[in-house]
């Protein structure tokens, strides 16, 4: 017979080894998995940072920029004109077939540009409250992508890259800076009107932790899916419920060391006291009623100026990122009816946001920007052809312009020039990942520092490119 020693080694595997060591080196791996996993985030950028917080509006569906953002003299004379062949010959055009007729903005006064402020920084009057703001916003005329199709030019836009399962910008956000509010998430969505094309993946963590998704929040019923208790649940009872299911958690995870059930545990804290502070932010009521005549809310309504309050409510309240999608601007058709239509629905209420956090002392660490996921061509879509300009629209175009305000940006700037026509950037063009490099360096990150492993590599929001735009920078 042979004793103990004579018994050859047992063959452990890692998850053994963990479980054997759980409050030994089992902890330390435990503790280095959560830091290189994001977990409790230190909130420390890289450098000084010029914004703490962002506010993304993005209009889905892409508003014509020609005729809101960057003014085409040009192409208001030679409107009607064949469009130069270069711009049909060898370009990738969503629906257009035939060589179109060059779409000039009309000019009457309601379509006209002009000088705003003491910059001068010309906008359209279809916009006349934003005018007002012109002195603090920035606008980027000549942004570029090379997606031309809805879905996968949000996706480029929102998560650096134009196929599903890339983190979202917000959550990037969440993962490099954390929670300020023990009680809300960092990063809540408000979405108005149809889901965008590319669905929730726009606002999705990706392969970053759980924990760093956007959270979307309705302005009608449940403010979140599943927040309130089921009927006969009391509150009591559902703090057992999540104490015992979390107590199994934490067990499992001292054993297995796995970053996605410190995740599960978090959320499930995070969940329970939403349940309470939830509530309370998506009552409107107590707003003064100068502030929803200002914005144009009502309580108990679903609208995009609502939207816009609570945007403002959740940037009070200590929220990292927040993004409105509206939706409803996709114009191939009767273009110069609808546009106007649109813009009177989001005018009022982005420039009331945009006042009540310069007066509340928000803005100036506060980034707002407005995108969409591509721009408009300068010819005209549809009936165009045949000189029927009624019903004349735009088809999708891969230059197009955005604006920022606050949060460390000039103001009363347009950064960028296109050509005559408005075809294409002639003047600092800026790429989708340089607008995302520039963000994250307002909010003091380097953006090719701001990295999560994943699938043996270093991600990042803009891939393997991005400049910063210091142009834009106050």
């Amino acid at each position: 017979m042979t004793g103990p020693a004579d018994k050859p080694p047992l063959a452990h595997t890692r998850r053994d080894f963990l479980r054997m060591s759980a409050t030994g080196l089992g902890g330390i791996a435990l503790s280095s998995l959560l830091a290189e996993d994001g977990f409790g985030a230190t909130g420390d950028p890289h450098f000084a940072p010029r914004a703490k917080r962002v506010i993304s509006i993005h209009m889905v569906g892409a508003p014509s920029h020609l005729d809101l953002f960057d003014p085409k003299p040009e192409l208001q004379r030679r409107d009607g004109q064949p469009c130069p062949a270069a711009f049909f010959d060898t370009k990738k055009l969503a629906f257009i077939r035939r060589r179109p007729n060059l779409l000039g903005t009309p000019t009457t006064p309601r379509f006209r540009f002009r000088p705003c402020g003491e910059s001068g920084l010309e906008l359209s009057n279809l916009l006349p409250h934003l005018q007002t703001f012109a002195d603090r916003m920035t606008v980027v005329r000549t942004v570029h992508t090379e997606e031309f199709n809805h879905g996968p030019a949000q996706l480029l836009m929102n998560t650096g890259f134009n196929r599903f399962g890339r983190p979202s910008l917000g959550s990037w956000v969440s993962y490099g800076l954390g929670r300020e509010n023990d009680d809300l998430p960092c990063f809540c969505v408000l979405v108005t009107g149809q889901y965008p094309g590319g669905g929730n993946s726009l606002f999705g963590s990706g392969f970053l932790p759980a924990e760093h998704q956007g959270i979307e929040l309705r302005s009608r019923g449940d403010p979140v899916l599943f927040l309130s208790d089921p009927v006969g649940v009391r509150r009591a009872d559902r703090r057992r419920m999540i104490d015992d299911v979390n107590t199994l958690n934490r067990h499992r995870l001292e054993s297995e060391a796995d970053p996605e059930l410190a995740a599960r545990i978090r959320q499930y804290e995070l969940a329970f006291r939403m349940q309470a502070s939830v509530p309370e932010l998506m009552d409107l009521k107590d707003e003064p009623a100068e502030i929803h005549a200002r914005y144009g809310a009502k309580p108990g309504s679903v609208s995009f100026a609502n939207h816009c309050l609570l945007a403002r409510r959740l940037i009070e309240r200590g929220v990292r990122f927040v993004q409105l999608f509206d939706q409803g601007w996709d114009h191939h058709g009767s273009v110069f009816s609808t546009l106007p239509n649109k813009c009177k629905q989001v005018d009022r209420p982005i420039t009331a946001l945009l006042q009540d956090l310069e007066a509340r002392g928000l803005l100036d660490d506060t980034l707002v920007i407005w995108t969409s996921e591509f721009g408009r061509t300068p010819m005209g879509q549809n009936a165009n052809a045949q000189g029927n300009r009624t019903k004349s629209g735009r088809d999708h175009h891969q230059t197009f312009a955005i604006w920022m305000a606050g949060g460390g940006v000039k103001g009363g700037h347009a950064h960028g020039k296109t050509d005559d026509l408005g075809y294409a950037p002639a003047e600092d063009p800026v790429h989708v990942h340089d607008l995302n490099a520039t963000i994250l360096h307002l909010l003091g990150f380097d953006h090719t520092r701001l990295t999560h492993r994943f699938e043996g590599r270093e991600h990042r929001l803009t891939d393997i490119a991005g400049n910063v735009v210091k142009g834009v920078l106050a």
